[in-house]
Protein backbone atom coordinates (compact mmCIF):
# COMPACT_ATOMS: atom_id res chain seq x y z
CA UNK A 1 0.00 0.00 0.00
CA UNK A 2 1.37 3.32 -0.64
CA UNK A 3 1.30 6.37 1.13
CA UNK A 4 2.45 9.83 0.86
CA UNK A 5 4.88 11.35 3.94
CA UNK A 6 6.32 14.79 4.18
CA UNK A 7 9.44 16.71 5.23
CA UNK A 8 10.90 20.09 5.87
CA UNK A 9 13.63 21.66 7.34
CA UNK A 10 14.85 25.66 6.71
CA UNK A 11 18.81 25.70 5.76
CA UNK A 12 21.14 28.32 4.97
CA UNK A 13 17.98 30.88 4.13
CA UNK A 14 15.67 28.07 1.89
CA UNK A 15 13.61 25.78 2.29
CA UNK A 16 13.85 22.66 1.53
CA UNK A 17 10.54 19.68 1.72
CA UNK A 18 10.61 16.20 0.53
CA UNK A 19 7.65 13.88 -0.60
CA UNK A 20 8.31 10.28 0.19
CA UNK A 21 5.71 7.91 -1.49
CA UNK A 22 6.25 4.41 -0.21
CA UNK A 23 5.74 1.20 -1.42
CA UNK A 24 7.14 -1.55 -3.58
CA UNK A 25 9.32 1.41 -5.56
CA UNK A 26 9.31 4.40 -2.84
CA UNK A 27 9.77 7.75 -4.96
CA UNK A 28 11.31 11.06 -3.38
CA UNK A 29 10.86 14.60 -4.62
CA UNK A 30 12.63 17.34 -3.16
CA UNK A 31 11.95 20.71 -3.71
CA UNK A 32 13.99 23.80 -2.59
CA UNK A 33 11.97 27.27 -2.59
CA UNK A 34 9.18 25.46 -3.98
CA UNK A 35 10.63 24.89 -7.00
CA UNK A 36 11.21 20.62 -8.10
CA UNK A 37 15.03 20.31 -7.73
CA UNK A 38 16.02 16.28 -7.04
CA UNK A 39 13.71 13.35 -7.89
CA UNK A 40 14.56 9.82 -7.81
CA UNK A 41 12.70 6.40 -6.99
CA UNK A 42 14.08 3.40 -4.69
CA UNK A 43 13.28 -0.28 -4.14
CA UNK A 44 11.75 -1.86 -0.87
CA UNK A 45 13.32 -0.17 1.93
CA UNK A 46 16.59 0.25 0.68
CA UNK A 47 17.84 4.28 1.76
CA UNK A 48 17.62 6.18 -1.35
CA UNK A 49 19.50 9.62 -1.87
CA UNK A 50 19.22 12.57 -3.95
CA UNK A 51 21.57 15.00 -3.98
CA UNK A 52 20.69 18.54 -4.85
CA UNK A 53 22.19 22.92 -4.22
CA UNK A 54 20.96 25.43 -2.47
CA UNK A 55 20.97 28.29 -4.71
CA UNK A 56 23.43 30.35 -2.71
CA UNK A 57 26.68 32.13 -4.05
CA UNK A 58 28.36 30.03 -4.69
CA UNK A 59 26.40 26.85 -4.79
CA UNK A 60 26.01 24.71 -1.64
CA UNK A 61 26.01 20.98 -2.81
CA UNK A 62 23.26 19.09 0.03
CA UNK A 63 22.08 15.69 -0.23
CA UNK A 64 18.68 14.30 1.15
CA UNK A 65 18.85 10.72 2.27
CA UNK A 66 15.53 8.93 2.99
CA UNK A 67 15.23 5.69 4.63
CA UNK A 68 11.22 4.60 3.23
CA UNK A 69 10.74 1.99 6.12
CA UNK A 70 10.27 -0.43 7.54
CA UNK A 71 7.18 1.64 9.29
CA UNK A 72 7.45 5.19 9.28
CA UNK A 73 10.06 7.25 6.43
CA UNK A 74 12.69 8.64 7.96
CA UNK A 75 14.80 11.91 5.93
CA UNK A 76 17.77 13.78 6.55
CA UNK A 77 20.11 16.18 5.16
CA UNK A 78 23.61 15.56 4.93
CA UNK A 79 25.81 19.30 4.41
CA UNK A 80 29.41 18.72 4.23
CA UNK A 81 31.52 15.93 5.64
CA UNK A 82 32.03 17.45 8.95
CA UNK A 83 28.79 18.48 9.51
CA UNK A 84 26.11 16.61 11.41
CA UNK A 85 23.27 14.89 9.81
CA UNK A 86 19.89 17.20 10.20
CA UNK A 87 16.71 15.48 10.95
CA UNK A 88 13.86 16.71 8.53
CA UNK A 89 10.72 17.60 10.37
CA UNK A 90 7.65 15.22 9.25
CA UNK A 91 4.82 17.54 8.26
CA UNK A 92 1.25 16.48 8.03
CA UNK A 93 0.45 16.21 4.09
Amino acid sequence: MRARHHFHIDRLGHSVSVTVRTGHAPAVEVLVDGKETGRATGQDDRPVTVTIELPTDPPTPVTVRVTPGPGVPRCLLLGAADEEPQVMAPRPY
